[in-house]
């Protein structure tokens, strides 16, 4: 089961600066100013796209195999800056694995653990998850920042775990469980 099956259609997120929607092909030429930035694609499975027609291909072949990839729209401006998903859903476990993509220039703002936040929130609420996941290669600190924000727990290194560009690459795993969420927006509402 993935997520369009259970809901029709991607629910769309709103956040205090962000929209959370699917993604077109009007965001081609948005997703290409990111996809060909080699800092960006470092830290991700796919490769440096070199023209809008990989970014317009990416959209048709490799978005769909994640479940659900919500485009993050910025509402000051309406440009897509970056995806996050559910890399794999198992409602049976009512456990999933989240994944994000930001663009360069919105890095060190907040606006991917507040995407992250809002659909851990959602898969929380109303997929009935227990355990969410992600999984960042060891050098990417920028994403492992975000799954300490937003509050996860550091499990171990998976060693060897990918095949990727070229070479076994090993990860580290985070997870959050249900209750451990509730409690940190308890104790962020409150230090409000």
């Amino acid at each position: 089961m993935n997520i369009l099956e259970e809901f029709a259609d991607l629910p769309i997120i709103e956040t205090e600066r962000l929209i959370l929607r699917s993604i077109t092909l009007d965001d081609a030429e948005d997703i290409f100013l990111y996809a060909s930035n080699e800092e960006v694609t470092k830290s991700v499975t796919w490769d440096t796209h070199s023209s809008l027609t990989d970014t317009i291909e990416f959209i048709h072949t490799f978005l769909p195999r994640y479940d659900a990839p919500w485009g993050i729209e910025l509402k000051e401006n309406g440009k897509c800056i970056g995806t996050v998903h559910f890399v794999w859903w198992h409602p049976e476990h009512h456990s999933a694995e989240i994944g994000y993509v930001l663009s360069e220039e919105h890095w060190g703002k907040g606006i991917m653990t507040e995407a992250a936040g809002a659909v851990a929130s959602f898969g929380f609420d109303r997929m009935e998850l227990v355990r969410i996941q992600a999984r960042c290669f060891l050098e990417n600190k920028g994403s492992e920042h975000v799954m300490k924000k937003l509050g996860m727990s550091f499990e171990g290194i998976s060693r060897k775990a990918m095949y990727i560009k070229g070479e076994h690459k090993d990860l580290k795993v985070y997870s959050l469980l249900k209750d451990e969420f509730i409690e940190e927006q308890k104790a962020q509402s409150r230090s409000l």
